[in-house]
């Protein structure tokens, strides 16, 4: 077999925008496999600092951002796409022990979250129970078709929908159990320590992963799906750390609170007064938990984006990085995620990265730096 048969390989050409670096910064990062050629015309940011207008990376060789992408094997193929099966409310209510409280493994703005085991099968599920204040003020209508569409989502690095369940007062739907905790969790809410087990290259894994799978529900489903509410508490982590994109496409069951979204979508989100959710807005939230994985610190209403953008502006890494961890010894992969985390945060809609361009690039970076 030839190496053309073991790899596909794919070139990228991108254009991102990034921060003004200092001449210290931008030696510190020198890489003569990339040609970067900077407009000197600057413009005030939204954060308060110039930045430069425009960043090409006019010409990306393949010997820099190439990947080379393994053919999948037959196990990590997603299965065959098979729509959601509808549970009668019986079923629901005896997997749950009738939603018993000590079955409750989560609970969001949009559900409270049950571990459970359906009747005739032995695999348990994730339950997830729409909030009764949100179903008696939102009719739902098309919660079934809806449900349906979005189960066809099948990807390694997603959480599958896999039925649904719907009566009076009730919107349920049935998710496989992912064995690990989200995001969040592990950066945010451990006390006991975990934060040390997510090291540098488990962050560039997880980065890349949920990259894929933000792609994934980006470019491969059709119609395309939007995430609508892309944060930390929704990527779950299952027992090999894996990338598992949770609660896609579910964000019209809620209404959009600016309290609760502040900090994880970009203010045009809220142009029209509502909140509308889409591609774009998807991205700055990737970017949001890039900079929560290379921090260590939370989303903390737009706090976190204010405060990175000019530590990597200047590249002042000893500043940025989460400090529960030692600062790697070859310092390039976390500075080009860095990059990436500014590009998707620091850019109008108009000149913000698509998902694929980011999920090129950290796949690349998951390759030098897991190998």
């Amino acid at each position: 077999m030839t190496p053309k048969d073991d790899y596909m390989v794919q070139e990228q050409t991108l254009k991102v925008t990034f921060g003004e670096y200092s001449e210290e910064a931008m030696a510190e990062f020198e890489d003569e496999e990339v040609d970067i050629r900077l407009n000197e015309h600057c413009f005030e940011g939204n954060c308060g600092f110039n930045v430069l207008s425009t960043v090409i990376m006019e010409q990306i060789k393949v010997e820099s951002f190439t990947i080379k992408k393994p053919v999948e094997s037959e196990e990590s193929l997603p299965a065959a796409r098979i729509s959601a099966q509808a549970y009668p409310s019986t079923d629901i209510d005896a997997a749950t022990d009738g939603f018993n409280h000590r079955r409750i493994i989560g609970t969001g703005r949009l559900s409270t979250v049950y571990a459970a085991v359906l009747p005739g099968d032995q695999n348990p599920v994730a339950v997830k129970r729409i909030h009764p204040s949100l179903v008696l003020s939102n009719a739902c209508f098309g919660f079934p078709s809806m449900l349906k569409t979005l189960s066809l989502a099948q990807h390694p690095n997603l959480v599958p929908i896999l039925g649904f369940s719907q009566a009076p007062g009730e919107r349920i739907i049935v998710m496989e159990f992912v064995g690990g905790m989200s995001l969040d969790y592990y950066l945010h809410e451990n006390s006991d320590g975990a934060a040390s087990v997510l090291d540098w290259s488990l962050r560039m894994m997880i980065a890349a992963g949920a990259a894929r799978g933000l792609e994934y529900l980006h470019e491969g489903m059709a119609p395309n799906i939007v995430h609508g509410c892309f944060k930390s508490s929704n990527v779950l982590l299952d027992d090999k750390f894996r990338a598992r994109v949770s609660d896609y496409g579910l964000s019209s069951l809620a209404a959009n609170k600016k309290r609760v979204l502040v900090g994880h979508v970009d203010d045009e989100f809220w142009s029209d007064g509502r909140g509308e959710a889409c591609k774009e807005s998807d991205v700055y939230g990737f970017g949001v938990v890039l900079l929560e994985l290379l921090t260590g610190r939370r989303a903390e209403e737009g706090l976190l984006v204010r405060w990175a953008l000019p530590l990597i502006r200047e590249m002042r890494l000893s500043e940025l990085l989460d400090l529960r961890l030692a600062r790697p010894s070859d310092t390039r992969a976390i500075a080009r995620l860095a990059r990436v985390a500014s590009a998707c945060v620091n850019n109008s809609r108009t000149s913000r990265p698509t998902i694929s361009q980011v999920a090129t690039i950290l796949s690349n970076l998951e390759m030098e730096v897991c190998a």
